[in-house]
């Protein structure tokens, strides 16, 4: 099931325990997911309604960020690496949130992506997308030779005549 983002929210609409240093917050309603709100030592100093009263601060400051204008996605400039590899995780970092990048498959018909002429199989290309968790994406399949060039899309349905 994929849940919505949580909104702010009231006391009521929500029930708040604690596990370690993380606030666990359950919403009433169904539709919106477990969240695992870290706050560290301090959470044992706080009431219900402070820690949610940070969370409703949290998701207010997100809601502002969505909103503003000047918050669009990087897009990395063509020659520079989209890319890189973080040891400390033993995986890929995506530097912008723009990604280029070709599909392919190899030898044994599994899928491969190039980004940056680096293969990365199906499970490095999904680790590499997962911090971007809870967003939205816009994939759009174009010749390889045109991927560093923003697409003049066309907007139909295929079933449609013309």
């Amino acid at each position: 099931m994929r849940f919505r983002r949580p909104p702010q929210s009231t006391i009521d609409q929500v029930h708040i325990s604690r596990e370690g240093e993380s606030a666990i917050i359950e919403y009433a309603d169904a539709a919106f997911g477990v969240v695992n709100f870290k706050l560290g030592p301090e959470i044992d100093t706080l009431t219900d309604r402070e820690i949610l009263e940070m969370f409703n601060a949290v998701i207010a400051a997100q809601e502002a960020s969505i909103a503003d204008p000047a918050n669009r996605p990087i897009e990395i400039p063509k020659g520079r690496p989209q890319i890189e590899w973080l040891d400390d995780f033993q995986q890929w970092f995506a530097r912008g949130d723009v990604l280029k990048c070709e599909v392919s498959d190899n030898e044994n018909g599994d899928l491969v992506v190039y980004i940056d002429d680096k293969e990365l199989d199906a499970e490095a290309f999904l680790q590499l997308i997962r911090p971007f968790a809870g967003w939205g994406m816009r994939i759009t399949f174009m010749d390889g030779s045109q991927i560093h060039d923003e697409p003049a899309v066309i907007v139909r349905d295929p079933d449609d005549d013309n």
